[in-house]
């Protein structure tokens, strides 16, 4: 039995019982081969950042084929509304919509471009949208900044991907107020 305790053998011993375990562990532990993205439903967000906003909120009229919305955060602060609608895309990259009336406008812009380098600008349907580009992040950004807020469409996915969630977007009519009681 000292062989098996001390030196070559003792540690050749050591590590068959330790790989026998870990093959004995991957064996009975459940494993899944299919893909699972995170689903979210954004339409109360989109709801209410149509409601609360100052500005005109637009939302994607419908979603891309496979693409799959994965987060959504509306967030009021100091009278700033902002909303970030995040997707995983067709080719499973991220893309992001994301709006605000922070001032200036400058600065959100930015902050989710991660750059403040303009790269040139490209045609949406008639609609001329800023390109900005972080190649060390592998980010491409769509900008479109008006008088009261700015909308961002940004991400690791294609400028092909970009511009099909920018073709999807369309204007969210303010809800009517809930009737009071009275």
């Amino acid at each position: 039995m000292g062989r098996f305790t001390q030196g070559l053998y003792g540690y050749a011993f050591a590590l068959f019982v330790c790989l026998a375990g870990v093959g004995v562990f991957l064996l009975i532990t459940p494993q899944s081969r299919t893909e699972h993205i995170p689903r979210v439903d954004f339409s109360i967000d989109q709801v209410n950042a149509a409601r609360t906003a100052p500005y005109e909120v637009v939302a994607p009229n419908r979603v891309p084929d496979n693409w799959v919305p994965n987060s959504s955060s509306l967030t009021q602060k100091n009278g700033v509304v902002t909303w970030r609608l995040g997707f995983a895309t067709a080719k499973r990259q991220h893309a992001m919509l994301a709006q605000s009336d922070e001032r200036p406008s400058a600065d959100f812009v930015n902050r989710m471009a991660n750059t403040d380098k303009p790269g040139g600008s490209r045609q949406i349907d008639g609609v001329t949208w800023e390109e900005r580009f972080r190649q060390d992040k592998n980010q491409r950004t769509l900008v479109r900044v008006f008088p009261d807020h700015a909308v961002v469409v940004t991400g690791s996915a294609d400028w092909d991907e970009l511009t099909a969630l920018v073709r999807t977007l369309a204007p969210q009519a303010k809800p009517s107020p809930a009737p009071s009681a009275g």
